[in-house]
């Protein structure tokens, strides 16, 4: 019997289209190698719905579909029909393998894979916390339902950008220049002094607790845990004391390179 013509883009439509294939072989606890071909072609809609789902994240969606139906054919094969609906079985399989074609090809600047993988716990928490209190979930908030620091959290969200990283060309508002105008040139003693500079006035205006914060994490390469026992506050204090030195850094850095 061959494949129907007509898509079958529901699952109860395509489990009813492999059930009709495979009504014929009762016995067999595989699908057999004959009909293969055809319940591809009866679920292949499944395969092409499911990667679409993922299109505009920076990944051909060619590509993910080409992924989806390989992923497929090793599902058909796989499959036997005393264990449940085909879709049932099929779905995880072929989500897996797009989400793994994203993690191993999808990054323009692949970070680690500890965050690659930390970020799909991170997004997970997110959604989780969003639909918890009818609102974007605080930093501080993931970090604790992770039982992570901040810092943790923020250099994952960070990661996100290796997906599609800015344009250097990108003109920012308001200043004539460009992203990659802010770049140093490592090349460029000169560019270096001024950079330091800047931050030297900068840093003038923290006082002796926040300058004591950075030279133990950034220096002496501490922990945010043995940072917090030095100056007597909790590690997650000392995210948040970081946090604020960091901004009112940027911020002045912003202010400087303007004027």
């Amino acid at each position: 019997m061959r494949a129907p013509t007509t898509p079958r883009t529901s699952s109860r439509g395509i489990d009813e289209a492999v059930a009709d294939l495979l009504r014929a072989q009762p016995e067999c606890p595989r699908v057999p190698l004959h009909l293969q071909g055809d319940v591809v072609l009866a679920a292949i809609d499944l395969a092409d719905s499911i990667a679409t789902r993922y299109r505009g994240r920076g990944v051909d969606v060619e590509d993910l579909r080409q992924v989806a139906r390989l992923a497929l054919v090793g599902a058909v094969a796989r499959y036997r029909p005393a264990q449940g609906s085909f879709t049932a079985f099929a779905v995880p399989t072929l989500v897996g393998e797009v989400k793994r074609h994203f993690r191993d090809h999808g990054w323009v600047v692949r970070p680690p894979r500890s965050l690659q993988e930390g970020r799909a716990a991170v997004t997970a928490a997110q959604e989780e916390l969003r639909h918890l209190h009818g609102r974007q979930p605080t930093t501080a908030e993931v970090a604790e339902m992770l039982g992570v620091d901040d810092s943790t959290v923020r250099e994952t969200q960070l990661c996100a950008s290796g997906f599609r990283p800015a344009s250097l060309d990108a003109p920012l508002a308001g200043t004539g220049s460009c992203l990659g105008d802010l770049l140093v040139d490592p090349d460029d003693p000169i560019e270096h002094v001024e950079l330091k500079a800047m931050l030297r006035d900068g840093l003038r205006i923290l006082g002796e607790r926040d300058r004591l914060v950075l030279r133990l994490r950034f220096e002496e390469e501490l922990s945010q845990a043995a940072i917090g026992e030095r100056i007597g506050v909790s590690q997650m204090q000392v995210s948040r004391i970081l946090a604020t030195i960091t901004e009112r850094l940027r911020l002045h850095l912003q202010g400087a390179s303007a004027a």
